[in-house]
């Protein structure tokens, strides 16, 4: 019994540290969606701003 035990349990740690890249991995990639979002409406917001201001008159 405690052979396959033995056997298994380095099987589990496989899978957990698997999983826990998984997770960081995705945790990045919903990081990156959300930066490319925030720049977006960054740039939005400051097209808005600088068009609302004028040109300025020399």
């Amino acid at each position: 019994m405690s052979t396959a035990l033995a056997l298994v349990l380095p099987v589990f740690a496989d899978a957990a540290e698997e999983g826990k890249k998984v997770l960081i991995g995705m945790l990045l990639v919903g990081l990156t969606f959300i930066a490319v979002i925030a720049l977006g409406e960054t740039s939005k917001y400051l097209k808005h701003r600088r068009k609302a201001r004028g040109r300025a008159s020399y």
